[in-house]
């Protein structure tokens, strides 16, 4: 049965690698549920709900990826998207969590669309090699930034930017964690902790904050164990819970807990649509998500041979497919948009060929949605600082060597890209300034007809919205 629906025989696989490659790269990622949690919370979203809602919306989307495309890539909540959402969407721009996942679901369905016609391979095409190294290295500065703010590493209320308070517990074991990472990242001897560095780095972490807090607790000072942001052991946090709760608060917009009626919703759409914002919002979030996902894949099918002689991904439709259905699904079920994760690498590494890895590892997922307890010592800003940052420094050291190998106008219109991105706070407000001092510079070169038409394209709609908000 499983050979006629995987085919493991013609992919080279077996069904001891698919289980061993999906439990790995399920203990490489697990993190995402306890961190997507806590940064969506930041919005004002039930930070339980949002737990269990993205275990499903991964679940489901590791279901599609294996029965239909069967490809070993795993899906979950996107690294970047999720602080967009509640930094930049939900701070910065003011929209409601509950406005920013109705933005969530008309991303979802544009994406869609662009993946069932040829659309979304043109304007991925389209757009030159360097700026899209760019933007991935703009989206890991932005997740890097937002891990050493929410830690407290970086943190003043004038500059932003300033060295946080070292006396400081929470700053102090985020640094530990910080330097167990890279370190980790570093060791080369051993490949698989080299490549496990995050979650063996979030594990040590955790540990240590838990084992200070009950330290700090039962040297008689458990009021600042408690306000000293150190973790907390699971058996002594209020808030920790086995099951689901909070789901109902966070489905359907938050129209099923009873708080939002039809007319206030109405009316929150209304407020939604008329901001220019909006349509800046949801057209960053289809760019950002496009190239991101698209790169995974790629470097994914490379590591397990589903590239062609054309340098073309084997059934790359249906994964994409498998991929659009989550970021069409993940707004109405409350949770961020998903992406395939590049940890899936490692699976493949170990043996996982087909989407069996896919389906093992979701349904570790799913199931790990019912444990919040194990979980909530990562929810901390001083423990999650470390995933943050660490996946934020694995997208910029993959994609700043290939940024480095472009021209001067790609370069610099690059780092303009991500420069802004970070000292923005605003992924729109980054990728808006990169293409349009793209277009500039070449345009000054006496080079337009090397310009696409979609960056053009892409620049007018920008520059357009700019416009708007001045005035």
């Amino acid at each position: 049965m499983l050979e006629k629906i995987f085919h493991l025989k013609s992919r080279g696989g077996s069904i001891k690698g698919e289980l061993i490659g999906g439990l790995v790269t399920f203990a490489s990622i697990v993190y995402i549920l306890p961190v997507n949690a806590a940064l969506l919370s930041d919005a004002g979203m039930n930070s339980g709900g949002v737990f269990f809602a993205t275990a499903l919306v991964s679940f489901i989307c590791c279901l599609l990826m294996g029965f239909l495309a069967n490809y070993p890539l795993v899906l979950s909540a996107g690294m970047g998207m999720n602080a967009y959402l509640s930094y930049t969407i939900c701070g910065t721009m003011g929209f409601s969590w509950q406005q920013a996942m109705v933005l969530l679901t008309v991303n979802g369905i544009l994406f869609m669309v662009l993946t069932l016609t040829p659309l979304r391979q043109i304007i991925v095409n389209a757009i030159p090699k360097g700026l899209r190294s760019a933007i991935s290295i703009g989206l890991g500065g932005f997740i890097l930034f937002v891990g050493l703010q929410g830690a407290g590493i970086i943190s003043d209320s004038s500059t932003l930017v300033t060295l946080g308070d070292f006396s400081s517990p929470a700053v102090l074991l985020a640094s530990f964690g910080i330097l167990v990472c890279v370190g980790l990242m570093a060791f080369k001897k051993v490949p698989l902790l080299s490549q496990l560095a995050i979650p063996i780095a979030l594990v040590a972490t955790a540990l240590v904050g838990v084992i200070a807090s009950l330290s700090i607790a039962a040297a008689g000072n458990p009021e600042f164990a408690i306000s000293s942001g150190l973790p907390l052991a699971p058996w002594e946090d209020p808030s920790v819970f086995w099951g689901v709760r909070g789901l109902d608060e966070v489905l359907f917009f938050g129209t099923l807990d009873g708080a939002t009626s039809a007319s206030d919703f109405g009316e929150m759409l209304g407020d939604l649509f008329a901001s220019p914002d909006t349509y800046i919002a949801i057209f960053t979030l289809i760019f950002v998500n496009m190239f991101d996902t698209t790169a995974t894949m790629l470097t994914a099918g490379r590591h397990c041979g589903l590239i062609d002689e054309s340098g073309q991904l084997v059934g790359a439709r249906k994964a994409m497919i498998a991929d659009a259905t989550g970021a069409l699904i993940c707004g109405p079920l409350g949770t961020s948009t998903v992406t395939s994760f590049a940890e899936s690498t490692i699976g493949i590494s170990l043996g996982a060929k087909t989407g069996l890895s896919a389906i093992v590892a979701g349904t570790l997922l799913l199931i790990s949605g019912f444990a919040f307890p194990i979980f909530s010592v990562f929810s901390y800003s001083s423990v999650n600082a470390v995933a943050l940052v660490g996946v934020g420094l694995l997208i910029m050291s993959g994609a700043l060597p290939e940024l480095a190998k472009e021209d001067m106008t790609t370069l610099v219109s690059g780092i303009l890209l991500f420069l802004m991105m970070i000292l923005t706070y605003s992924l729109s407000n980054g990728l808006a300034i990169g293409v349009i001092a793209y277009i500039v510079m070449r345009l000054f070169e006496g080079k337009w007809k090397e310009i696409s038409i979609p960056v053009y394209a892409i620049g007018v709609i920008f520059l357009a919205s700019f416009v708007v908000t001045a005035l």
